[in-house]
This record gives structure tokens, C-alpha cells and sequence, in this order.
């Protein structure tokens, strides 16, 4: 038999050797003391509610839903943050009510059976399909400036200075030889700019709790030889209420203690 040269072949050792480990009783750590790390400091958690509607086409006849996953993925959360001067008196932490805006979808993974031919007036011969599709939301919620566990460090605003100097030139034709042009160098563009590489918050998504209502729009009965009761449909109406928690976090330098290497360490 000729080997195919296009496969790969692989060998499989189903031995695993046992490797040596030992403590390290010595770790190099921060000295004691005050310290300042810079952490993810929990801004804000939150409870957020919204409610959905949508419609599912099904491309398939179904006669009954079977189960249904849902999985929520959040793709963006936001909090929008006013810029602040950099010698502002009041400094970056300062307690504001904010907008956080959250976009995101709930995954359903559909279940379905769908008939099949075969069917009599006693019995319904079917098989199990899925569909999956995305029902996005969009939301946006206030932080109430007391609601904030540690408030938010607002970014400083970007700075662009011009300046010009001094230039006086000759007038040209039809003014007097002693007289001059005192002005700025057209010619010439001078700025300082200063650029601050704030932290974003960002945000974590802790739980979800799924209240849901499908309901068929367009069921008629199943054609051909089948039980009454049974029917068919294309079309799912569903109503969603979503409630999920969700952790804002931003990273922020932290002033802490380190505690002394304990004796024998």
C-alpha cells in the first residue's frame, strides 16, 4: 500500500515522566515599607436591567423547540470621562455623576426538531437541528458620583502652544528706505504640545439572568398525514428581560504597606 505523502504522521508517547519540584523559601520581595503599586482598583459594580424583542426566522419547517443556550457577550463598556486640566485644584479624583454606555448580544443557540417524511396519524417522525443567532442591545446607564466605590481618575486634556518671534523686514517698494515691516515670520510655524497617556476604565461581566417569551407567530397544521394537534412554523416573537452585573475597574497607582520577610524566610 503506497504511503500518501500529504499526511502527517505523529507519534503519541503515552508516558509521562514524573518531574522533581522544590519550594523556594527565600522570594525576592518589595522591602518593607510604604509602597505604591499600580493595580485594577474597582471603580463601581452594577446591576444593569434592559429589556429585548426580536424576531427568528427558522429556514426550516419546526415543529417544536427543544432547548435554547444563551450566552451573553458584552463588546463594549465604556465610561466617558470629561478631561480635566492638569493644575486643576480639585485634582484627577473628582466625585461626578457618568454616563456608562454598554453594547453587546445575547448568543441563542436554538434547538429544534423539524419533521421529516415518514409521519402517520398517530406519530411524527422529526430530526434535531440547531440555528444560532446573535440578538444585540445597546444601553446606556448613570453612576451617580455616591455610587462610585473609589472614584474614577479623570484624564488630563492635551495642551498645543503656539509662539512666534520677532522679525522686522524691509517694506519693498513705495515706502520709505527707513521705515520696516514689525511683525511675526509668516513664514514660520512654532508650537509645544504636550500629550497625556491616560488609563481607560474597563470592565468585567460577573453574571447574567435571562427572562424569556418565544412564541410562534405563524403555525398552521403539519400537511399530510399526521396527529391534529400537530403543527409547523417558521417565525419566533421573543421577549427577553436581561439583567446582568458588571465591575468597572481602572488602573490607578495604589499607596500601600509591605509588611517585613518573616523570621526564617
Amino acid at each position: 500500500m503506497k504511503k500518501d505523502e500529504n499526511c502527517m504522521g505523529v507519534q503519541v508517547n503515552a508516558h509521562v515522566g514524573e518531574c522533581e519540584s522544590e519550594p523556594i523559601t527565600n522570594p525576592i520581595t518589595t522591602p518593607a515599607g510604604e509602597t505604591i503599586l499600580k493595580v485594577p482598583v474597582t471603580l463601581a459594580e452594577l446591576t444593569v436591567r434592559t429589556n429585548l424583542v426580536a424576531k427568528i426566522h427558522f429556514s426550516d419547517p419546526v415543529l417544536e423547540i427543544k432547548d435554547i443556550k444563551k450566552r451573553i457577550k458584552i463588546v463594549q463598556c465604556r465610561l466617558l470621562l470629561p478631561g480635566i486640566s492638569e493644575f486643576d485644584p480639585a485634582g484627577p479624583f473628582q466625585p461626578r455623576t457618568l454616563s456608562l454606555f454598554i453594547k453587546g448580544f445575547v448568543r441563542k443557540n436554538i434547538q429544534y426538531a423539524t419533521p421529516c417524511p415518514g409521519s402517520t396519524d398517530e406519530s411524527v417522525v422529526s430530526e434535531i437541528r440547531s440555528l444560532t443567532v446573535d440578538v444585540p442591545f445597546e444601553c446606556v446607564t448613570k453612576i451617580n458620583s455616591e455610587d462610585f466605590l473609589t472614584p474614577p481618575q479623570l484624564p488630563f486634556n492635551n495642551t498645543r502652544k503656539e509662539f512666534d518671534f520677532f522679525r522686522a523686514q524691509e517694506l519693498g517698494h513705495g515706502y520709505p528706505e527707513k521705515d520696516q515691516l514689525l511683525s511675526s515670520d509668516l513664514s514660520q510655524f512654532h508650537q509645544v504640545s504636550t500629550q497625556f497617556y491616560n488609563e481607560i476604565p474597563f470592565c468585567e461581566l460577573l453574571r447574567s439572568d435571562i427572562v424569556e417569551w418565544d412564541e410562534a407567530i405563524d403555525r398552521k397544521p403539519l400537511p399530510g398525514i399526521a396527529p391534529f394537534e400537530e403543527g409547523i412554523f417558521h417565525h419566533v416573537e421573543e421577549k427577553m428581560f436581561l439583567e446582568f452585573r458588571i465591575k468597572v475597574l481602572q488602573k490607578q497607582q495604589v499607596r500601600v504597606i509591605a509588611l517585613p520577610t518573616p523570621p526564617g524566610f
